[in-house]
């Protein structure tokens, strides 16, 4: 197993890095490491499913310009890599119900995964190539996003797009298996091509949908060029002009420490955590509170209003303006909005994919219950360190109620568990229109990846065509 503890002399930070990841081989990987990969490969392709039907889907599978030999999932219509690993990043990543990382927040497999598959399914690599390259990227996005952490969003950048090319640049070059020099030309070449700003939030815009797509298939380019020997610079983390420079200009020193210590014996993709909710992922512990308050039988008609203590960090995009978060302009937007969400899970006891329409999100009797509902800074809150729920509730006959959620069901302190991922997988798929044969063809199949010889099997099981292959 491959450890680096410290940059040689005259080697950049992305050198020792990619010299790391050019080392990895699947049989030094934990088994719960691996065990993570593969379900958060589940959770994804299962998304991908439920999103199939969706406007936005279709535009983005139908729009593209380049058919070639990549599977789209829950698509008969193939694509080439870098259309693939587009299609299915913005398919895993468009309903907000994918994974995310507690303590410094990024999505994870929404970027990494789709670049690994295309990458291997295109070069004719192997299942357990393309596990290989999803756990690197994986690791990437989650040690990249320790280094500055919350600098990239106060610059006004989305992290899944700038962090996220990176990691699938990272994912894609292990699934061809890149060199160390080519592994860091990739690298390079991905700092230039990060993209992605928060605009979106203010009108629940569909370009947070796409930055992962997009980064995936930054990344994928990325490690293609860099495979022909494409120069790109060694020094784009940690030169004078680097990523971080750009993205993170509010940090004077990045802590490179998360991309040289404990590599191979610490590994921080473990702490990813599964969502029950498809909403913003700080908001469910308040979903839990508000949940357990309708099943104390208080009615809507009786609560005079809620004021929810929370972090600081959870404001800007979760919180306000707090006036337009009452009344979000659409189902996509009510996802970012903490008082919608709080008032569909009282009413609905859940806030899954069909409690975020566009008709849910204009419903009077939630958007009166979510009028109700305010916040306070608390300085003591965790956040990002730990995310946490806390209300407390006034009745119209002067009783006080106060609930709190110590952590997010779903994470580290109360993870989810295989069966629960099975089972939320199954459903996505059949929010997406598949039946039981389907879906279970398609986690089967992906849940054995390490030991396919190619990916030949993919393409039926991932377009919800009768499996015939599974090497």
């Amino acid at each position: 197993m491959s450890t680096v503890e410290k940059i040689a002399p005259g080697q950049a930070v992305a050198e020792t890095y990619a010299h790391w990841l050019a080392t990895l081989r699947l049989d030094d990987i934990p088994s719960q490491m691996q065990r993570v990969a593969l379900l958060d490969l589940v959770d994804a392709a299962g998304l991908c499913v439920a999103a199939r039907e969706t406007p936005y889907m279709q535009q983005i599978v139908g729009g593209w310009d380049s058919e070639g030999p990549c599977t789209v999932i829950g698509h008969t219509r193939r694509l080439d890599a870098a259309g693939a690993a587009l299609a299915n990043g913005t398919g895993t990543h468009g309903e907000d119900f994918d994974d995310t990382l507690e303590g410094a927040p990024i999505r994870v497999a929404a970027m990494t995964i789709p670049a690994a598959l295309a990458a291997a399914e295109r070069f004719g690599q192997s299942g357990s190539r393309a596990t290989l390259g999803i756990i690197a990227g994986l690791e990437t996005i989650c040690r990249l996003n320790h280094v500055a952490p919350g600098a990239i969003h106060k610059a006004g950048f989305h992290p899944v797009g700038v962090v996220g090319a990176m990691g699938a640049a990272a994912a894609a070059g292990v699934a061809l298996g890149l060199n160390a020099q080519q592994q860091t030309m990739a690298f390079g070449i991905a700092g230039s091509f990060a993209s992605g700003i928060l605009e979106y939030l203010t009108e629940g815009a569909w370009t947070k949908r796409i930055h992962p797509g997009w980064a995936a298939q930054s990344g994928l380019r990325a490690a293609v060029l860099a495979r022909t020997g494409f120069f790109g610079p060694r020094t784009v983390l940690d030169g004078p002009h680097g990523f971080f420079h750009a993205f993170a200009p509010s940090i004077d020193a990045p802590d490179f420490t998360h991309l040289q210590q404990d590599l191979g014996t610490r590994w921080y993709a473990q702490q990813i955590a599964f969502k029950p909710y498809a909403c913003g992922t700080m908001i469910h512990p308040y979903i839990d509170c508000t949940i357990r308050l309708a099943a104390m039988g208080i009615a809507a008609d009786d609560i005079v209003q809620i004021v929810c203590p929370t972090g600081a960090g959870l404001v800007h995009r979760l919180w306000e303006p707090l006036a337009d978060k009452h009344t979000p302009p659409s189902g996509y937007a009510a996802k970012f909005s903490m008082p919608f969400c709080m008032a569909v899970g009282f009413f609905d006891g859940d806030a899954g994919l069909s409690q975020f329409s566009d008709a849910r999100a204009s419903d009077p009797e939630v958007l009166r219950l979510a009028s109700k509902i305010s916040y306070v800074i608390d300085p003591e809150n965790e956040y990002p360190r730990n995310y946490s729920g806390h209300i407390r509730v006034t009745l119209r006959d002067g009783r006080k109620i106060a609930l709190d959620q110590p952590h997010m069901r779903g994470g580290v302190r109360a993870p989810l568990s295989h069966d629960d991922i099975m089972a939320k997988a199954r459903a996505n798929c059949s929010y997406g229109g598949w039946n039981s044969d389907q879906a279970d063809a398609l986690i089967g199949w992906l849940q054995a990846l390490p030991q396919h010889d190619t990916l030949a099997g993919f393409a039926a099981v991932g377009s919800g065509q009768p499996l015939r292959a599974t090497t």
